[in-house]
């Protein structure tokens, strides 16, 4: 039986919320959009939250938000999503591609310092849109400092500073909670950008089958977002998909638990790939804890003889980049990005694989030319 490179954790519990707004005949933006927010809302404290019919609509918002005028310039990433570029086209933004490295699939200080050396004379840049690409976690707060706008997209790395929770007696449970009551403190969310987006497509770390919630961490920069609250419910998550999304926030460590432990079986399996072949993986290089959005390789050389391999062994595997803007060809002064494009393949990994279907895939791994 064919292994897909990708399934959408839906269980019971998702069905149910989906059909309950069904049957209520609550499928347009309502209630269950507000309580997707609340719901977020405790995970992050934000100050201030949109739940949005795209990802799309979040960047054009959130770039809207900060007064961005046609002409100015925007830092992406080559390896960000085609649809950025579609965004800044429509508000009539210049785009400034900014290369990665070979060990990190996302934007740096430096690389973005070097993008913006490059840019034309007198171009203003009102903004740096950094990606979490592949689930990797870029050092945000470095990049902050550089004093332009941050709009951060956790899409595919949501979820990476939560902590698998230790199980605990009841007795311990109790003590715990009445010290954080005591306390009143928290663990702060390490999110540096103004603005924050977090896609809710199939794909990303949590999914509503599509939609995005646009966040601000403070009353500051909230105030900017509110100025859209009044915008038309055509561009609200309707109260359908949010149901199904309350639920995916509710269960996100139950996600990133089973995603470690398949990592863990994967990554293991890689490491004798590695002491014979020259293929490579990306390392996440701050102290965030990776969440495992994927299983990603860099090959010595191009995606053929090994996806020629993997449909042999009826496990789907597929190009890491090519639904960014470096796969679509439209960023020739990245040279890092395109050779990535060609070489980066990535495996099914998500909670639904089932553990035989785990340890075909990590033979797979283990065998790769």
């Amino acid at each position: 039986m064919k292994i897909e490179i990708y399934s959408p954790t839906i269980r019971r519990k998702e069905m149910d919320a989906v059909l309950t707004a069904m049957v209520e005949e609550k499928i347009g933006p309502g209630d269950r959009n507000r309580l997707l927010i609340q719901t977020a809302k405790e995970q992050l404290k934000f100050d201030f939250a949109l739940a949005l019919r795209s990802p799309a609509v979040a960047l054009h918002l959130a770039l809207k938000a900060l007064n961005a005028s046609p002409g100015k310039a925007v830092v992406i990433s080559a390896l960000s999503p085609r649809y950025y570029l579609q965004v800044l086209h429509d508000l009539q933004l210049t785009p400034l591609y900014c290369d990665v490295t070979y060990d990190f699939p996302c934007m740096n200080r430096e690389l973005i310092e070097s993008a913006i050396a490059k840019k034309e004379a007198g171009m203003e840049v009102c903004a740096i849109a950094l990606h979490h690409t592949l689930g990797f976690n870029p050092d945000a707060a470095s990049i902050a400092e550089l004093g332009i706008p941050v709009i951060e997209d956790i899409s595919q790395s949501y979820g990476f500073w939560l902590k698998p929770e230790d199980k605990k007696s009841k007795d311990e449970e109790e003590a715990e909670k009445k010290e954080t009551a005591r306390n009143k403190t928290e663990a702060p969310v390490p999110i540096s950008g103004i603005f924050c987006i977090i896609g809710l497509e199939e794909r990303d770390m949590l999914t509503s089958g599509g939609g995005a919630l646009l966040f601000a961490m403070n009353r500051k920069d909230g105030a900017a977002l509110r100025n859209f609250t009044g915008i038309a419910n055509e561009y609200c998550l309707p109260d359908i998909n949010a149901a199904l999304a309350v639920v995916q926030f509710k269960d996100i460590l139950r996600s990133i638990e089973r995603r470690r432990d398949i990592a863990g079986i994967i990554t293991q399996a890689s490491m004798s790939l590695a002491s014979r072949t020259k293929h490579k993986h990306f390392i996440q290089i701050n102290d965030g804890e990776y969440c495992n959005y994927t299983f990603s390789l860099i090959l010595e050389a191009g995606l053929k003889d090994v996806a020629a391999y993997a449909k042999k062994k009826e496990i789907e595997i597929e190009n890491a980049f090519e639904n960014t803007i470096a796969g679509s060809g439209l960023a020739d002064d990245c040279p890092v990005s395109n050779s990535l494009v060609l070489r980066t393949v990535i495996f099914p990994m998500y909670p639904r694989l089932r553990s035989q279907d785990v340890e075909r895939i990590s033979r797979l791994v283990m065998t790769l030319p």
